[in-house]
């Protein structure tokens, strides 16, 4: 008699991480993956986008998953009862507005349906040095969607401005916007990068900020071209969090690592993040 496969136990699933991935390189789930498996939990990836590499080199290849097949995606997780014990999804960079408005009603389901589970968002936009690079029409539907329903926050300082319509020239101005979002699902936002005008040369700051308590983490600024390092940072911190680490200790654990990361990187003269 053949085996029922779906009679059988799901995957002990403890994350499911929804963002890009390339064929080469380290950004998106490429980099959260292997990340949070080596802090021993196990991961399910979902891509929003499959590229050859980033779009920094001279040839690229690949695009956003069409939104049938993404929509057929999360489908077949639940079908596979993959959110069983899942503790914790990831959001990281997004596909187009019309994908990303199924992730939206499908997260909104999901999360009533399981009152557990922990949505955490790098709200993936853009940066200083380079502005806005993702489809235009996709920031207004992080903020008014996606961002609501998050249990955590993890915006670079560019990225936050973009979610609160402000510009974020303090530590304090950072504060303040982080918790006007507060008053939604969201419980914590870490931001990476924040108030750059206001941080000594060759450091950069994190803002680690609860409804009731901030603390700032100050740590070396590396000197790299390598992409992919908030992917690394949120999963690295994500990984802490589900490992029972404070809020605090975890965002130190992430930046410790991110460091580590890019230091080895540039001593191998290596555009991308050597993870190991």
């Amino acid at each position: 008699m053949a085996l029922d496969r779906d009679s059988l136990n799901p995957l002990p699933v403890d994350v499911v991480s929804i963002q890009s991935q390339v064929v080469y390189g380290c950004v998106g789930n490429s980099v959260a993956v292997p990340t949070m498996q080596a802090l021993g939990l196990n991961v399910v990836a979902v891509p929003t986008v499959l590229l050859s590499n980033i779009p920094h080199y001279d040839t690229l290849h690949g695009g956003a998953i069409p939104t049938d097949w993404f929509a057929g995606y999360l489908e077949d997780l639940e079908r596979r009862k993959a959110l069983t014990h899942a503790r914790a999804i990831v959001l990281g960079y997004l596909g187009p507005p019309d994908q990303t408005e199924v992730l939206a009603d499908w997260l909104e389901r999901v999360l009533h349906e399981h009152q557990g589970l922990k949505l955490i968002v790098d709200p993936v936009i853009g940066d200083h040095d380079s502005g806005v690079y993702v489809h235009p029409d996709l920031p207004p539907v992080l903020r008014d969607r996606i961002v609501p329903m998050a249990h955590g926050l993890t915006p670079n300082a560019f990225e936050l401005e973009q979610i609160v319509a402000t510009p974020l020239g303090t530590l304090d101005a950072t504060v303040e916007a982080a918790r006007e979002l507060l008053h939604t699902n969201v419980e914590w936002a870490v931001v990476t990068s924040a108030a750059p005008a206001e941080t000594p040369t060759g450091e950069t700051r994190i803002a680690v900020i609860t409804a009731d308590d901030v603390q700032v983490i100050s740590h070396q600024l590396v000197d790299s071209v390598a992409k992919g390092t908030g992917d690394l940072f949120t999963a690295t911190l994500v990984g802490g969090l589900l490992r029972g680490y404070s809020l605090k200790a975890a965002a130190k654990a992430a930046a410790e690592r991110t460091v580590d990361v890019l230091q080895r990187s540039s001593a191998l003269g290596c555009g991308e993040l050597v993870l190991t």
